[in-house]
């Protein structure tokens, strides 16, 4: 599975690493990637996302059910 988070849709960022001879080779940046279960209660069903931390106190701060409303909306989530 690819590393985006499910509901921000934070993905890999490539760059360059940059010696002190200042060479620059590629590499890459990976968002910091959780796997986590949420009980909806709209549903009655447990899900399991994988979610960036930033969208765990996303989920915190606004709940899980309004939260997957907008993910769909943006067509992070597709279930």
């Amino acid at each position: 599975m690819a590393k985006v988070c499910q509901i921000t849709g934070k993905k890999t960022q490539v760059g360059n690493r940059v010696s002190h001879a200042n060479n620059k080779t590629k590499r890459k940046f990976f968002p910091n990637l959780q796997k986590k279960r949420f009980f909806v209660p709209s549903e009655g069903t447990w899900i399991s996302l994988k979610l960036s931390t930033s969208a765990i106190r996303t989920i915190t701060k606004n709940g899980i059910d309004e939260t997957l409303k907008k993910a769909r909306a943006q067509g992070y989530l597709t279930k």
